[in-house]
């Protein structure tokens, strides 16, 4: 029994070494490629991709560990970032309130964490601005052409009523009357339509 604990011992401490020396032997490798023709600056990468090499080598998160080593397989440090940047983004998600926004965010980036969080952050910010806007006849525009997102709903009311108030300054001449008559529910298409009618002339 004993000499199979000291066998695997000896595999193992075989094995950590074996691995130890690939990841240097790559880590000198992108030193070189990144700097091939400056011997100072390639000690500097080799150390840093050394020092995250060992950094994702204990890393805990597995499901956050695989979003950074598909991101940048070739690439230590850039791993170490990534990784940090997703498990902040993971546990960010993880204490959100709304769960409405949430699901958007989850919907359009179930395996990224650091998007998620982006996207939180915009949709919740955009529903609290449709929750102030003061124009019904606008925000019913916004909310039909886009029911499920607040980023769009947002941006639609935004240029919704812009061109309102556009063409509310328009004079009411037969140019402005075609092209409300040919789109009665829509300023954008209205103001568009007005412009190229005026520009034909």
């Amino acid at each position: 029994m004993r000499m199979l604990v000291c066998i695997s011992v000896i595999v193992l401490t075989i094995s950590c070494t074996a691995f130890g020396q690939a990841q240097e032997a790559k880590c000198r490798e992108i030193a070189q490629r990144e700097y091939p023709n400056d011997p100072q600056m390639q000690q500097y990468i080799y150390d840093q991709q050394v020092s995250a090499a060992r950094y994702m080598a204990a890393v805990d998160d597995p499901d956050v560990k695989q979003i950074a080593l598909r991101e940048y397989p070739e690439d230590f440090s850039m791993q170490q970032y990534i990784y940090n940047q997703q498990l902040a983004a993971k546990r960010y998600m993880a204490t959100v309130t709304d769960s409405q926004v949430k699901q958007i965010a989850l919907r359009e980036y179930p395996n990224d964490y650091s998007m998620q969080k982006y996207t939180y952050d915009q949709q919740f910010a955009a529903k609290n601005y449709m929750a102030s806007v003061t124009d019904s006849d606008v925000k019913q525009i916004a909310l039909r052409e886009y029911p499920n997102g607040f980023s769009m709903q947002k941006y639609t009311y935004d240029q919704q009523l812009s061109a309102k108030q556009y063409m509310a300054a328009m004079p009411y001449d037969s140019t402005k009357q075609q092209a409300v008559r040919g789109y009665p529910n829509d300023y954008t298409m209205q103001k568009y339509i007005y412009d190229q009618l005026r520009r034909g002339r």
